[in-house]
């Protein structure tokens, strides 16, 4: 039988869940100046996208709501409505501390990693623009500042001919000449033709020679024009992935990503340690507990933490800390809207280490849409001044783009 959590909301228990959580975590909310403020509600709706993007708001006592966004994925909004009642209540400003709470409280339903990781990281998120705007601050400034006014953005590319190498070429050069990027991506686990069986991970020559063509043709057109990285999406065995990262070692590659499962560690470090090739991973890892152990046995050259999927904000900061003590670069992974872009490029801006933010929707022409302010403009993101994230929901927008049976926030 599960544990009741409805007598916390009771004013008759004996303790209530402010009060628990104060007692747990060995501090008290309470503060002047205008910043005693309580958690009301939180509430979720999906927008329809190239993913289906699970958007997060959290309301207050005084009026101000956050907004933020948990990476796509089955029971993610039932996730954040289950702590609802874990924050109702408390001080949004204490987001180290709330956020330790949801992992504590949440820690046998499984906050060391996956699904219940990426519901805290939405609610965090949100957490960090309801307290910009209290504060009247931007949410870099929660972090510690900032390095630098503009987040740089790579285009993750595809095109209909995904295989074709001159196809690649074509879009990598279109999307540099005509929409501005000066940082692109293109998938390397896409068919040759000459495939026996996907499932042993095993790259037969042909294959090898297709995916270094599809490399050359796209390194080569573009040249110092923009920055090239490719993705392999955990597709391949060790073996392979070293012979490949071989086969593309003469080529200007930004890095080679993910091109062996996450699970193994020591695989993938053997294979890091194998070329000279960037490898960059991170993507598929939980919170820096987990990503902690690819930087300090160096099994990266990049990390790619997903903001909205590691634990949020000030956990891809704790990450980029530990990198930067290896000299590691973060190029942050991203197929998010609008809303945990921005909080990427926030955290961007506050980091020494930042490479780039992914931008995963440039086919998609109504993206920018859900917002009434402009996120990417020439291959690059303005980091606000405005308090919080600095964007708006256009309510309308998301109404209309809502994955079917989903309701609007209130």
């Amino acid at each position: 039988m599960g544990t009741d959590y409805s007598e916390l909301h009771d004013p008759n228990a004996e303790y209530t869940m402010r009060e628990l959580s104060a007692e747990t975590m060995g501090v008290t909310a309470t503060r002047g100046g205008g910043r005693d403020v309580e958690i009301t509600d939180v509430q979720t709706t999906m927008v329809d996208g190239n993913f289906p993007w699970t958007l997060v708001r959290v309301y207050t006592d005084a009026g101000v709501v956050g907004t933020g966004e948990a990476y796509w994925g089955a029971g993610v909004p039932e996730l954040v409505q289950r702590m609802k009642p874990m924050i109702v209540g408390e001080n949004p400003l204490d987001i180290d501390r709330l956020y330790e709470h949801l992992i504590q409280k949440m820690s046998g339903e499984g906050s060391v990693e996956g699904v219940t990781v990426t519901a805290i990281s939405g609610i965090e998120v949100a957490l960090h623009d309801l307290a910009g705007k209290i504060l009247d601050v931007p949410a870099y400034q929660l972090l510690g500042g900032k390095y630098r006014d503009e987040m740089r953005v790579y285009c993750d590319c595809h095109t209909e001919a995904e295989a074709d190498p001159e196809a690649c070429a074509d879009e990598a050069e279109r999307v540099v000449e005509e929409l501005g990027y000066d940082a692109l991506k293109f998938d390397l686990d896409v068919p040759s033709g000459l495939e026996k069986d996907r499932a042993n991970r095993h790259l037969r020559p042909g294959e090898i020679r297709h995916k270094a063509e599809i490399v050359e043709r796209v390194t080569e057109r573009v040249k110092d024009r923009a920055d090239v990285a490719f993705d392999c999406h955990w597709t391949f065995s060790g073996g392979s992935a070293k012979r490949l990262a071989a086969a593309i070692e003469e080529y200007d590659v930004w890095w080679l990503e993910d091109p062996v499962p996450p699970e193994n560690l020591e695989v993938q470090e053997a294979v890091t340690e194998s070329t000279t090739t960037p490898i960059t991973v991170g993507e598929n890892r939980y919170r820096v507990t987990e990503l902690r152990r690819l930087i300090e046995n160096q099994a990266v050259d990049i990390v790619a933490p997903d903001l909205p999927k590691v634990g949020g904000m000030r956990e891809t900061r704790k990450i980029a800390d530990v990198a930067n003590q290896y000299y590691v670069p973060v190029a942050m992974h991203n197929v998010a809207s609008p809303v945990a872009t921005m909080a990427a490029a926030h955290v961007g801006a506050a980091i020494p280490n930042a490479l780039a933010v992914e931008y995963h929707s440039y086919e998609l022409g109504w993206w920018d849409d859900l917002v009434e302010e402009t996120v990417i403009e020439d291959g690059s993101i303005e980091v606000p001044e405005r308090p919080g994230l600095g964007i708006t929901l256009d309510m309308d927008a998301v109404a209309e783009r809502m994955v079917d049976g989903e309701e609007l926030f209130d």
